[in-house]
């Protein structure tokens, strides 16, 4: 077998050949084209081949009637495509990239093939994201020429590409494609070679939980894709992208990741299998966790799960004050949202002082948004105006609604609950912020469990959208009706869940950060090139370890660990590393040190 060499030259990558045209297959040819590469695309027969001059005629258009070519540069890019329907149109390639489907059967019948094509100088990549690279280098004449070469759909918009090195791959040949995906204007991550690599070894076993999450009827698919759109920032809720990658391609790449991990997190989600055995894999065929109007389309149209918008709200209690208690940056938060939205607010902390330093900062918080011309100073003052500090509990007597965030600690809540059972008059609603706790706690503190609820406000409350909405098998429908008609009229986005571990975006989100970690922790991928990964390639807002040491690593754990006791998966126990970084006191932003060090104030 030959071995890796490093001094070997390599011809420049100039023509590369793309075996197998389908969206991802033809969006590369359309990246190397437009860097000017000529470009030999190859698939089965005439039929695929001219769909795939189609679709490229059509994006290049599409990039001239957007400023993003000159109809020169159109012309130019398309004349460097040719096709064929033989992979002995490759013979001259100096550069190889199979898209083919996942399949180990497929790709390695097409190396073995290539090996009697190609030059010896050529170099083979495969665009697997779910398949082992060194398998498939390793049943090749040139284990030491063959890689992986990840590129992300869209491959003209997405700058991600991750180059996958096996075993067996000599640096040379790493080096050239790594050159040549800098040439293309992508940022390549070098990773090593196991199971959905960086971006999908994470991306896919959170998609996986959200399946398992619909399945089990915690909640609707539109407010799981709401709840991490809203919650985190993300461009698709998790079912929205299933259906666009493909609910097939999704349980393949899980199936290969499990084969691997033994991860319970990786095992694919029984839903997965029946939609794709039934022929509903998502866009493609029209309809997968959606139903779409027609194969192909983008467009979400209603079926049978659809909520009805013409169905009559349940009537709620009316809420015309609201009490808030707490003094930190979450309650003052939420305290400015009702008080802009015209409810008069009791903001009540452990002392008349705190209260009145946390309306001094919904104050400077309202400046900002007068600075800014998102507030007129009239309306400012007003919503100032409508809030009353205390440093009593008493003060809560007459509040329709009573929202409290204080510290993230059970008896705390429970002490405070017991307190309000007794102050608030009777049909007051009582809600708790928590992100973690289980609601129904907080509710068994009073004497009426019925008009306990949660809602879980994200932070900073002023500006995200989302509310989780958490009944407990003892809330009242009217409270839960009453919670709705708020968010609605402080202008939130709620959402439905059940009271268990995380509701629904942190039962998704910190699974995922810890991998995150297990990944550094195991020496597979830098800090930087995850965090890379996610936002080039997921369209993460922060990468794991920017969101990480943002949140606070200290409160990542104590969730984690919730996660973790609750659900008693051992895939879900805190990694040993955040642990550790934990236990020496880096802790973050805060802290001036966690995953990475900062500059203190």
């Amino acid at each position: 077998m030959a071995t890796p060499q490093s001094d070997t030259p390599l011809s420049p990558l100039r023509t590369v050949a793309v075996v197998g045209l389908g969206t991802m297959g033809t969006g590369i040819a359309e990246v190397l084209a437009r860097a000017g590469r000529d470009v030999i695309g190859i698939d089965v027969g005439e039929a695929q081949t001219a769909q795939a001059v189609a679709a490229l005629e059509a994006s290049t258009a599409r990039a001239v009637r957007r400023g993003r070519l000159t109809e020169q540069e159109r012309a130019a890019a398309l004349a460097r495509v040719r096709t064929a329907t033989e992979l002995r149109a490759a013979a001259d390639a100096d550069l190889v990239i199979e898209v083919a489907p996942e399949s180990y059967e497929i790709k390695q019948q097409i190396f073995r093939e290539l090996d009697g094509i190609v030059r010896p100088d050529t170099i083979l990549a495969t665009g697997t994201n779910a398949l082992s690279v060194t398998r498939l280098a390793a049943d090749s004449a040139r284990p030491e020429r063959v890689l992986g070469l990840h590129f992300f759909n869209p491959a003209p918009a997405m700058k991600l590409v991750e180059v996958v090195s096996s075993v067996l791959t000599a640096p040379a040949a790493v080096s050239a494609v790594t050159d040549l995906t800098l040439d293309l204007g992508k940022e390549p991550v070098a990773v090593g070679d196991r199971p959905g690599f960086v971006a999908d070894g994470l991306l896919f076993g959170y998609l996986n939980q959200a399946a398992a999450m619909y399945e089990a009827n915690y909640a609707s698919r539109e407010d799981i894709d709401a709840a991490m759109r809203l919650g985190c920032g993300l461009p698709m809720g998790p079912l929205a992208l299933l259906d666009l990658i493909g609910v097939d391609t999704a349980r393949t790449v899980l199936d290969a990741m499990y084969s691997a991990s033994h991860d319970r997190l990786h095992a694919p989600a029984p839903i997965l299998k029946q939609l794709s055995e039934a022929g509903l894999t998502g866009r493609k065929a029209g309809r997968g966790f959606y139903t779409y109007e027609a194969p192909g389309s983008a467009t979400v149209v209603p079926d049978a799960l659809t909520p009805r918008a013409d169905e009559a709200p349940a009537a709620g209690r009316p809420v015309r004050s609201v009490g808030v208690a707490g003094s930190g940056t979450m309650a003052s938060g939420i305290a400015e949202v009702f008080a802009k939205a015209g409810y008069e607010v009791v903001l009540a902390a452990r002392s008349a002082e705190k209260a009145q330093t946390a309306k001094a900062r919904i104050g400077k918080s309202l400046s900002r948004s007068v600075d800014k011309g998102r507030l007129t100073a009239e309306a400012a003052a007003e919503t100032l105006e409508r809030i009353t500090p205390t440093g009593t509990y008493d003060d809560f007597a007459d509040v329709d609604l009573a929202v409290e965030a204080v510290a993230e600690d059970l008896e705390v809540k429970r002490q405070l609950f017991a307190a309000l059972d007794k102050v608030c008059r009777p049909g007051a609603v009582l809600a708790t912020t928590t992100s973690s706790l289980p609601v129904v706690a907080c509710a068994r503190a009073t004497s009426r469990p019925q008009d306990v609820i949660g809602m879980h406000f994200f932070n900073p409350a002023p500006a995200m959208k989302l509310v989780e909405v958490v009944r407990t098998v003892l809330t009242a429908d009217d409270v839960h009706a009453t919670v709705r008609e708020v968010c609605s009229t402080i202008r939130k986005h709620a959402v439905d869940c059940g009271d268990r571990a995380g509701f629904i975006v942190n039962a998704l989100l910190f699974p995922y950060l810890n991998n995150a970690v297990k990944m550094v922790q195991e020496h597979y991928a830098t800090l930087d090139d995850i965090d890379a990964a996610m936002k080039l390639g997921g369209g993460y807002p922060m990468g794991p370890f920017e969101l990480l040491d943002v949140v606070g690593l200290d409160v990542s754990l104590a969730i984690e660990k919730v996660l973790h006791r609750e659900f008693r998966d051992p895939g879900l126990a805190p990694a040993p590393l955040l642990e550790h970084l934990v236990a020496a006191g880096c802790l973050g932003r805060k802290t001036g040190r966690g995953f990475r060090e900062y500059a203190r104030r």
